[in-house]
């Protein structure tokens, strides 16, 4: 069974990122969008991502099939989180989960390729857990706050 660090993916910026590199760390993946009324989890996720860098990586995958809160291009959405937020943490280009599915989300959301759970993102801002093998761990809904206990403990475990 493949586990999350056999991935790669394209950046925001064009380049490829390498899952193994993160190796060792835990990883929260989000899918994010601009014009969403959980815009602002942006803030959270970099305060996380600058707090616990050292064992921790967020990585972004903008998505716009989710009300159609993700319209701009890659480089309307980088303009966007370092105007607005000032995130330094991955972000990938923009990618589908509901139409034309990248592979990292469908391994995400479907037990028998992560041998774990099966779990289908709902909206923009849902959170999966990865651990430092690379295996998934957990997945919240958008309502639950990068913040919210269950996810600070994780990543202090």
């Amino acid at each position: 069974m493949r586990h999350f660090h056999t991935f790669k993916v394209d950046s925001i910026s064009g380049q490829q990122i390498d899952f193994s590199e993160f190796s060792g760390k835990k990883i929260i993946v989000v899918n994010v969008a601009s014009e969403c009324g959980y815009t602002p989890q942006y803030q959270q996720l970099q305060e996380l991502y600058d707090e616990f860098n050292d064992k921790l990586v967020v990585i972004g995958f903008p998505c716009n099939d989710f009300g159609g809160q993700e319209p701009g291009s890659e480089a309307d959405i980088q303009a966007f989180c370092d105007r607005n937020y000032g995130v330094t943490f991955p972000m990938t280009a923009k990618i589908g989960i509901k139409k034309s599915p990248h592979p990292i989300y469908q391994w995400l959301q479907h037990k028998a390729e992560n041998g774990v759970l099966d779990h289908a993102v709902q909206w923009n801002f849902h959170k999966f857990l990865i651990d430092e093998t690379g295996q998934l761990q957990a997945a919240y809904p958008s309502s639950v706050s990068p913040f919210d206990d269950r996810i600070l403990s994780w990543i202090t475990s």
